[in-house]
């Protein structure tokens, strides 16, 4: 039997909703990445400073033109090493939210580790700025029964996961779902040997325009993920403008930030709470089809 939902129920008579998400990564990944033995070189973290010496101000600077708040999803180590970064974010009327400690892979870390580093990053970013960030998006979006226990017990949203392309609950916790095609980092980051070459900033704003007209017309959300250090690039800026220009001129589509989102979706009264997946065990020789 095919599962045929009813539509989703935005605010004020819109079709579709769009965020702009920005993981403020920085050196973080790579901070975690040689974290038992880091090489002398420098190329890399060069590479990654330029998003916190130049491309976040492009960035917010933008959404200033066109009048949008973004969400901004910050490690506790790049808030640490930026004491002003939260308040700056803060007080030009953007959203922060939490992003690991020091961007720690899931695979990598304990139960226990995930929760002193996710008490941790609410208590720094209470210091820096007298707020309780509200939600959270996991390091490379990959979660666990835990993860989403304490994000429950800790009354978070999350922005991890894909079960869906309109927000929804899974295990207590409402989902603000991401996907990986609406993420500047598979296509153009570019680290050196080893990586693919970045696509065409051209080609992939055609391909998002595509995506949030697609979105307008189904109902669905647009959630953009963009990475400081990335899609700060002149030319990125622009494609990125565009794209968001188009997105406002639609008066249909609604542009909360991740938190407005959220706090919208826990108000509906009707829709269901997913349980975490069960998967059946694969019992028979051979790999599981």
């Amino acid at each position: 039997m095919i599962w045929s939902p009813a539509p989703y129920p935005w605010p004020e008579g819109k079709r579709a909703a769009a965020c702009f998400s920005v993981d403020v990564d920085a050196v973080s990944p790579y901070l975690w990445a040689t974290r038992n033995a880091r090489p002398e070189t420098i190329a890399v973290p060069e590479h990654r400073m330029a998003g916190m010496r130049r491309g976040l101000s492009r960035m917010t600077d933008m959404l200033a033109r066109l009048d949008l708040r973004g969400s901004f999803f910050v490690p506790a180590v790049v808030a640490r090493e930026n004491p002003d970064l939260l308040p700056g974010l803060v007080e030009r009327g953007h959203e922060i939210a939490l992003h690991g400690d020091w961007h720690e892979l899931v695979g990598d870390i304990s139960d226990q580790q995930f929760t002193d580093a996710l008490e941790g990053s609410i208590q720094l970013f209470v210091a820096q700025t007298g707020q309780r960030p509200e939600g959270f998006r996991s390091p490379a979006w990959e979660m666990t029964p835990h993860m989403l226990r304490e994000l429950r017990r800790l009354e978070l949203w999350d922005s991890s996961l894909m079960g869906e392309d309109v927000p929804y609950t899974i295990g207590g916790v409402t989902e603000l779902p991401v996907r990986w095609d609406i993420d500047d980092a598979i296509f153009f980051k570019f680290l050196g040997a080893g990586d693919r070459a970045p696509r065409s900033h051209i080609e992939i704003g055609e391909r998002w325009q595509s995506e949030a007209r697609s979105a307008r017309r189904h109902g669905s959300l647009f959630m953009l993920t963009v990475h400081d250090w990335i899609s700060g690039r002149p030319a990125r800026i622009d494609m990125l403008e565009d794209l968001w220009r188009m997105i406002a001129h639609s008066d249909d589509i609604w542009r909360p930030t991740c938190g407005e989102l959220a706090q919208h979706h826990r108000g509906l009264t009707d829709q269901p709470d997913f349980p975490l997946p069960q998967l059946p065990v694969h019992t028979t020789k051979g790999s599981p089809q």
